[in-house]
């Protein structure tokens, strides 16, 4: 029995001076290749890499154990994704690309009548409707048709006259005179004086191809000298009306093209004809005037349609897709890779959408290359990996920016030109005359002094830029 326990005394001491060793043993032996191969620089939450905390502990956002920051992977150093990985998730590339600047806008318009094909058929004399040919409002007719027969006495009182001079020449130009002022046509005057009879009706034909939009006319009715019997809307061209936003009505002028899609599956393009001066007070639009051939008459006045409104500007600009930029409500990031798998998170200064690109301003180059999808799940592994965004140079984060107003040209010479401008209000800059550089020669192209334009002006870092100027609407 005390055999037994002294066996078990001895194991007992064993167990204690082994758990006294574990306790006390040198840190080191551990710990030094580890910190000789990295050293810490700081702490980091995942979900707010930008605050760096000096030591290890809790995150004051989400109570979670901070993550060590270590020496070789610099905040901009961006991460590196296994090709595979990228194929996987569907990552695709684009370039930085310099484009045309230019706008381009959709809106809707509804197809109606040319106002300028408007025929009217009036009665010239007192009379009465003799016969109608049974046409009503909305049939088509062509040019000649027969509309209606009218009995005019005077007509053919003067018409008898005529006939009763033809053998006294000095009485028959007088006669003739009469019907002419009476309103004959000249047609009818050739026909009477060839066959020697006087019409005992006049039949009133259609001067244009078209369909009859108002038709006034009974038979048995009198009718008197000025009034409206046909409205007649010509067909061979139609105007479509586009309403254009009040935001975007200084991107819009006569001569921008036009593409528009009545009939699915079929575009047809077109120039903006004029832009109507009056803002429509229900909807604060504009009406922009389109007129488009319509030879086979498939374009029906009161269909809809959908409208692309582009205008060229002049000069170029750095453009992305616009699915490559990432807002985050405070700033705009892209993610730029080297080509071999490594992405940088990089802030962007962005600027207008032309079609489904936007202008960058500031932050990248020419040629680079951008993740244009994907680019949450990489930015997501940054933000995870504590990788921060290449923020924008200070100069160019304050004043990389645009601001338009109304304008008169002073002076155009070269690459400049001088203006008497309003306030542009984001640079503090009052109404005043002032000399400043263009972007390009062509964005004064048909222009000349004394010329109203709208003028967008940029600011890059101290120099004052015009990247557009449009004549201004009347």
């Amino acid at each position: 029995m005390k055999k037994k326990f002294g066996i078990i005394g001895i194991l007992t001491i064993l167990l204690i001076a082994s758990l006294f060793w574990y306790l006390h043993r040198s840190p080191r032996q551990e710990e030094k290749p580890v910190m000789a191969s990295k050293q810490v620089l700081y702490w980091y939450d995942p979900m707010h890499p930008e605050q760096h905390f000096d030591k290890p502990g809790k995150s004051p956002y989400m109570n979670m154990d901070l993550v060590p920051k270590y020496a070789g992977e610099e905040k901009d150093a961006g991460i590196r994704i296994n090709p595979s990985v990228l194929q996987n998730l569907g990552v695709r590339l684009a370039k930085v690309e310099r484009i045309p600047l230019s706008t381009e806008i959709e809106v809707s318009g509804l197809i109606g009548f040319d106002e300028r094909g408007v025929a009217i058929v009036q009665s010239r004399a007192n009379g009465f409707v003799e016969k109608a040919f049974g046409l009503a409002p909305g049939d088509v007719i062509r040019k000649g048709d027969a509309i209606v027969m009218l009995s005019l006495p005077e007509w053919t009182a003067a018409e008898n006259e005529f006939l009763a001079a033809q053998n006294d020449p000095s009485l028959t130009e007088a006669a003739r005179e009469r019907m002419r002022l009476a309103g004959i046509p000249g047609n009818y005057m050739r026909e009477i004086e060839k066959r020697k009879k006087a019409f005992p009706g006049f039949v009133l034909r259609s001067p244009v191809s078209g369909v009859i939009q108002s038709l006034d006319i009974r038979e048995g009715m009198s009718v008197s000298p000025g009034q409206t019997l046909v409205r007649i809307n010509g067909l061979s061209k139609v105007w479509l009306d586009a309403a254009v936003p009040q935001s975007m009505s200084s991107d819009v002028h006569a001569g921008d093209r036009v593409e528009a899609e009545i009939l699915p599956g079929e575009k047809i393009s077109g120039k903006v004809e004029s832009v109507i001066p009056v803002m429509s007070e229900s909807s604060r639009s504009l009406k922009v005037r389109i007129s488009l051939p319509n030879p086979d008459l498939k374009l029906r006045p009161g269909a809809s349609s959908q409208v692309k409104i582009g205008h060229s500007g002049g000069g170029t600009a750095l453009a992305i897709p616009t699915e490559a930029i990432i807002r985050t409500g405070k700033r705009a990031l892209v993610m730029v890779s080297d080509g071999s798998g490594h992405f940088t998170p990089v802030e962007v200064a962005t600027g207008q959408e032309i079609g489904d690109r936007t202008v960058i301003l500031s932050g990248l180059n020419e040629d680079q290359e951008i993740a244009s999808s994907g680019q949450f799940l990489i930015d997501s592994e940054a933000n995870l990996s504590g990788v921060m965004a290449r923020s924008l140079p200070e100069k160019a984060a304050k004043h990389n920016h645009i601001d338009e107003a109304d304008a008169t040209i002073v002076k155009l010479s070269g690459n400049e030109v001088t203006l008497k401008h309003g306030p542009f209000k984001s640079f503090d800059m009052p109404a005043m005359t002032m000399a400043y550089a263009l972007a390009s020669p062509e964005v004064a192209n048909g222009l000349r002094a004394g010329d109203r334009v709208h003028v967008r002006l940029r600011k890059h870092g101290e120099d004052f830029i015009v990247d557009e100027m449009k004549r201004a609407t009347p």
